[in-house]
């Protein structure tokens, strides 16, 4: 199934297909893709600066080997002003599903996170996804990011050359026919990044969620959409299928 274009529907479409596909992922990883002591839940983001995540978590310490591969208001009455004007696309970000996945003792190890438009609507939106994302690898939390969405005048170059930014400020530029990204990144000493740029009609393909510095378990990305899609309205489809 290619990758649709998303930039041609509102961001209320979009937010149904991501909390589709983060339950379709989540029941993937459940599925036997997890080692023994592992589960995916999903969760409800409850909003805030934290982006909606897939959280991956475990309970053993990185050198247990058992299982590595593993005011005040005057009046309620709107202001009488020429405009007003809502960031819808970051109200849905904010209210997008993820999943936490747990070992009983739960240590979180990895972050799945997909991309969506409010979290780079805004100067404010795509500083708080960044710093989020790069503290994460700072506490040692490996992140995978799946970003459907082409670069914006804020990261013309994509999400992860602006992440890569706060750790080496070094030369990335993505295919002008690929403008869309998924990011695997590894927080080692030094941190690792693998990096594909897909575009549009591309089949995704699958992509790793480390659990520790040296293993990881494929993420089936293609599948999941692919599911995703199928059970989305018709009417939805074929919105997308227009353009």
């Amino acid at each position: 199934m290619p990758v649709h274009d998303w930039t041609h529907v509102d961001a209320n479409l979009f937010h149904h297909f991501h909390q589709a596909w983060t339950i379709a992922i989540c029941n993937a990883l459940n599925n036997g893709l997890l080692p023994k002591g592992f589960s995916a839940l999903v969760e409800q983001h409850a909003g805030g600066a934290v982006p909606d995540v897939l959280a991956l978590e475990r309970g053993s310490s990185a050198d247990d080997s058992s299982d590595r591969i593993g005011g005040h208001v005057i009046t309620a009455s709107p202001p009488k002003t020429r405009h007003m004007i809502a960031a819808e696309a970051e109200l849905y970000a904010d209210r997008g599903n993820r999943i936490t996945i747990r070992h009983p003792l739960g240590r979180v190890v990895c972050v799945i996170e997909i991309v969506s438009p409010g979290n780079k609507g805004s100067r404010s939106a795509l500083k708080s996804f960044v710093e989020k994302t790069v503290e994460f690898l700072r506490q040692g939390v490996h992140l995978l990011v799946i970003d459907l969405f082409p670069p914006s005048i804020r990261d013309p170059q994509g999400l992860h050359k602006a992440i890569w930014d706060e750790i080496e400020d070094k030369p990335f530029d993505l295919p002008p026919d690929k403008p869309l990204t998924l990011a695997a990144y590894v927080a080692d000493i030094p941190k690792r990044a693998y990096v594909e740029p897909i575009g549009v009609g591309d089949t995704l393909p699958d992509m790793p969620a480390y659990l520790d510095t040296d293993s990881y378990v494929p993420v089936p990305l293609e599948s999941t959409y692919q599911a995703t899609w199928f059970s989305c309205p018709e009417a939805m489809r074929e919105a997308l299928a227009a353009n």
